[in-house]
């Protein structure tokens, strides 16, 4: 009996054994994953500190590049398994200010601790010889206005050492490359003094009002679109200060600057970049061949998330981009000046839906957030910041700047769409575009990639991961695109 056990192996070995029909198909191997292995200093064994103590570290921005979310964070703070969302989807708008949408929801909210702008703020007008007076901070006559005044320079002098008063002067009588010659009445700078409310962005504050709002949430750069986009995938804009970049492909992007998609792939985390028209957010933001650096496809249009979205097949992380390359044309989804910001508002909607009706709904959460705050006013003084790298500030021409990454930029809104948030809360905390980095790097222990994000605070504040999530879907008005506010849009600022 022994001898014939022993030989049915080398039997079968030998092709002795017949095979039939119902024999099971022997299926090929798995082909091997081609990105990188994870590295195993990722997988460290770390003692989580106190949050007193990670607090107090990380205001003295003790961290650099490679530290850990378990290093950097309080052991109350969840982490991997703990977070218990599978999708993180990020979507980015372009150029609108805090307090310009939302410095009235207190008010509409209920919430006296919201910090909202006074009613009486004001902004100097130093555009002459003398001062001539003030001008109040009001309220918008037109959904779309003339573009406003949001680089590097003019931003500093907005901000000016924290005093918030220079964002009409920098917005009085400019002309841009828009519209070369405007009107006085559209080139005014009172525009940059303008606000929304309810009854003019009503699905925003709705939203807001409904799940999570942020009232101290920063952009990352005093400075425009690109090196602020550059944070949300680098924790760093590589010293630019500027839109003015190469061509893409020709950026100098040295192997050893990181980002976050390629710690994704090290860690071997699916990741799609969507985009409703044009080149895809990270393919211009970061100036590279997307599909030669990773190998495959990883940017897809917009209909392939609604797609992905309704079927359950969004991977564990997703950018989506509005068209926020096509400046200039009052009917873009970005809601950058001069765009009709009910075009923007309707897009993040059919985002949110999207994601409400997907099968993936119990276990994913939405940041919807803004690139920078567009020129428009903000009461709040941006507070310090780490220094993310020892990267040189340049200009658009690529000459030296004097100073350093060391000051968040101008607020801009925050809110959290999640079953697991915590319903018409507010958060107070002190957030930058490095805190959904610092998010995306807790959910999969990652390490930091510059000091900016290994200092950074996740937003842990907008969840409710004790309790069991809130599936229920609330009833939210329709964002609606007004037919008139549009016809003045077009007649206004198309251009042919």
């Amino acid at each position: 009996m022994r001898r014939l056990l022993l030989a049915i192996p080398v039997v079968a070995a030998l092709g002795v054994l017949s095979c039939t029909s119902d024999d099971p198909t022997i299926e090929a191997p798995p082909a091997p994953d081609p990105r990188p292995p994870t590295p195993p200093e990722w997988d460290r064994a770390v003692t989580r500190p106190d949050e007193a103590t990670a607090a107090a570290d990380r205001a003295a921005c003790k961290f650099g590049r490679g530290a850990l979310p378990d290093e950097t964070l309080g052991a109350s703070i969840p982490m991997g398994k703990d977070i218990p969302i599978e999708t993180i989807v990020v979507l980015m708008q372009e150029n609108r200010s805090f307090d310009h949408y939302f410095g009235k929801f207190g008010k509409y909210a209920g919430r006296a601790d919201f910090a909202g702008a006074p009613d009486d703020a004001t902004n100097p007008d130093r555009t002459g010889p003398v001062s001539s007076g003030s001008h109040p901070w009001q309220q918008a006559a037109h959904h779309c206005f003339l573009d406003t005044n949001h680089g590097w320079v003019g931003t500093h002098t907005q901000i000016n050492g924290g005093k918030m008063d220079g964002f009409y002067e920098t917005n009085h009588d400019i002309k841009g490359e828009v519209m070369p010659d405007p009107t006085m009445a559209l080139r005014d700078g009172e525009r940059a003094m303008w606000w929304y409310d309810e009854r003019q962005i009503p699905y925003y504050y709705a939203l807001a009002k409904a799940f999570g709002i942020g009232d101290h949430y920063f952009c990352s750069v005093p400075g425009p679109t690109l090196p602020n986009r550059m944070y949300l995938f680098a924790a760093t804009s590589f010293g630019q200060t500027s839109n003015v970049f190469p061509d893409i492909g020709a950026y100098p992007f040295p192997a050893n600057d990181a980002v976050i998609l390629d710690e994704l792939d090290k860690r071997h985390v699916d990741w799609k970049l969507y985009t409703s028209g044009g080149p895809a957010g990270a393919a211009a933001v970061l100036s590279v061949q997307l599909p030669v650096r990773y190998n495959r496809d990883v940017t897809f249009p917009i209909e392939d998330f609604y797609r992905d979205a309704a079927e359950g097949k969004l991977p564990p992380v997703v950018y989506v981009d509005p068209n926020f390359l096509k400046t200039g044309d009052p009917d873009n989804d970005d809601e950058h000046p001069p765009s009709n910001l009910q075009i923007g508002q309707r897009f993040v909607s059919k985002v949110v839906d999207a994601l409400m009706k997907s099968p993936q709904w119990g276990k994913l959460a939405l940041f919807i957030t803004y690139d920078e705050h567009g020129g428009l006013y903000d009461h709040m003084p941006p507070p310090k910041a780490c220094v993310p790298d020892d990267k040189p500030l340049i200009d658009k021409q690529g000459n030296p700047l004097a100073g350093a990454f060391d000051s968040y930029g101008v607020r801009v809104p925050m809110i959290v769409v999640s079953p697991w948030a915590k319903r018409g809360h507010v958060s107070h905390d002190v957030y930058d575009h490095a805190s959904i980095l610092r998010f995306i790097q807790a959910k999969h222990r990652l390490p930091a990639l510059t000091a900016r994000d290994a200092n950074a605070l996740v937003p842990i504040d907008f969840f409710d991961f004790a309790s069991p999530p809130n599936l229920s879907i609330p009833a939210l008005p329709e964002a609606v695109v007004d037919p008139g506010e549009m016809t003045y849009c077009d007649q206004t600022f198309k251009r042919e």
